[in-house]
């Protein structure tokens, strides 16, 4: 976005420049964000839209590195719709690339960046399966947990893109896996309903991006005699107790 000063100049504006600008309405007149609400809007804005997808890239090619058979058929799939002297895969031919949108949808339910959503309190007494939760309880929903139900998806813990695929777990490509929960939620990596993630869009598009030209770029090989650990660890983000380490060979000539 960009604004004009009083000299007539343009100049980007930044979210800083919002937050401080930003009236909130108080019980007697309205007031400006705090310097500590400013840090922690900042800070949460930052770590959603950075951490997040790090760690879900990091995931997906750890796993890319751990079954080469996935990569193989990943690069075949990427060489089939992009010429050989292109030395990039662009945003346009994502959409034709569906064992690609596989491999991050099982990434996401595989490895999700969150194993929880925010907590959400009740607003009156409900009854839930049998279970009451009491006006102002405290919920979450197990993300991971989901993501990781054997009645819901065949054998679980494995990491098979193919489950996205006609045939698979989620039923056939034509309709597409519902990622928002609007029709069924088998899986939340961003949350589901009203307060879903904002950014879902977004993560899923850089993510498609990125793997896809590392892919395409490189051969992703294990450092020899060091299998892919794929050990957790909380930190913000559930990420990679070991971080992914690789040997890289270039494919373009």
């Amino acid at each position: 976005m960009k604004a004009v000063d009083r000299r007539g100049e343009e100049f980007v504006l930044a979210y800083v420049d919002t937050l401080l600008d930003l009236q909130l309405p108080d019980e007697k007149e309205k007031r400006k964000l705090s310097e500590d609400e400013i840090v922690s809007l900042c800070s949460e804005f930052l770590n959603a839209g950075t951490d997040t997808t790090s760690t879900a890239l990091q995931w997906i090619m750890a796993n890319v590195v751990k079954y080469p058979q996935i990569q193989d058929k990943l690069f075949e799939e990427i060489k089939g719709v992009v010429e050989e002297t292109e030395e990039d895969v662009k945003e346009e031919v994502l959409h034709k690339l569906p064992y690609l949108k596989a491999v991050i949808l099982e990434g996401l339910r595989r490895h999700p960046p969150g194993h929880f959503v925010l907590p959400h309190a009740v607003t009156q007494d409900v009854v839930l399966n049998g279970h009451v939760v009491p006006k102002n309880g405290t919920i979450n929903f197990m993300v991971a947990e989901m993501g990781w139900d054997p009645e819901v998806w065949e054998d679980p813990m494995a990491f098979k893109p193919e489950r996205f695929l006609g045939g698979g777990d989620c039923g056939g490509e034509e309709e597409g896996f519902d990622l928002t929960g609007s029709r069924e939620i088998k899986m939340m990596p961003f949350g589901a309903g009203r307060r879903i993630c904002p950014g879902s869009g977004l993560a899923v598009l850089h993510l498609e991006y990125f793997v896809a030209n590392l892919v395409w770029k490189f051969e992703w090989r294990a450092v020899e005699g060091d299998d892919v650990d794929l050990s957790e660890k909380q930190e913000f983000t559930v990420v990679m107790k070991n971080p992914l380490q690789a040997h890289l060979s270039p494919r373009l000539k």
